[in-house]
């Protein structure tokens, strides 16, 4: 009877965690950030408990998984309108290399040492430091690679990263409203101006714009407020990219 009761609590203990997992969306099954990690840690631990005693009641572990879940889910939607909450639960990527040369600092914050980091860069198909444009450590742990070459394959003239060391603008005196795009000399990702309606202005002190800048050119797309922008940003090129909520 024993081993009855156990083999139909493992099933209904299965079926639980896996809708639960599903519960929690598709981000679960990929890489896991810190915060996800520890809810699914949790609930399989909690599995273990129920499927090891047979004489607790089924509810005492179900009941703590809901709770879970249901904290994963309410902090998953506020972070979709909460930069800072987001920030502070996933973290933010590190630079680990820009143009070639190792940002040391950085990886010593993050306890990133060497080892780590050529063992990701050969999974990148990477064997020279000199050869990666830039690499970024996100904040589920992958190492994002992009070579040298993948640039001048697209023809571009300079690498590197929009950061404040290699952000260079050419100042112009266009009017204020104009249509005339800002150049700059980086080749690089795109800079992110507003995310989730909020001015990120650290990123516009990089560039030498302010908030007066940006809001003319979030009018010429369409929008007249920041709180209406769900995702703004801009390229090498000086082209604005702005998507509404």
């Amino acid at each position: 009877m024993d081993l009855l009761t156990l083999f139909l609590r493992t099933i209904m203990t299965y079926f639980v965690v896996f809708i639960m997992l599903r519960l929690m969306g598709k981000r679960e099954i990929g890489k896991l950030s810190v915060f996800d990690l520890v809810i699914s840690i949790m609930i399989a631990e909690i599995a273990v408990f129920v499927i090891e005693d047979t004489k607790k009641p089924l509810i005492h572990g179900i009941l703590p998984m809901v709770t879970l879940v249901g904290i994963q889910i309410l902090i998953a939607y506020i972070t979709l309108k909460n930069l800072w909450l987001r920030r502070a639960i996933d973290g933010e990527p590190s630079i680990i290399i820009d143009n070639g040369k190792l940002q040391r600092d950085e990886m010593k914050r993050q306890r990133y040492n060497l080892s780590d980091l050529m063992l990701q860069l050969r999974q990148n198909h990477v064997t020279n430091v000199a050869d990666v444009a830039f690499a970024i450590l996100e904040t589920t742990g992958k190492l994002t690679v992009v070579k040298k070459r993948d640039f001048n394959d697209n023809g571009s003239e300079h690498q590197g990263l929009p950061n404040k060391h290699n952000l260079q603008w050419e100042a112009s005196d266009e009017l204020v409203g104009q249509r005339e795009e800002p150049r700059v000399r980086y080749e690089g990702l795109p800079l992110p101006l507003v995310m989730d309606g909020k001015v990120l202005d650290k990123n516009l002190e990089k560039i030498g714009r302010d908030r007066f800048w940006l809001k003319n050119q979030i009018q010429l797309n369409g929008a007249r407020d920041f709180k209406e922008i769900f995702f703004c940003t801009i390229d090498h090129r000086g082209r604005i990219f702005v998507d509404l909520i």
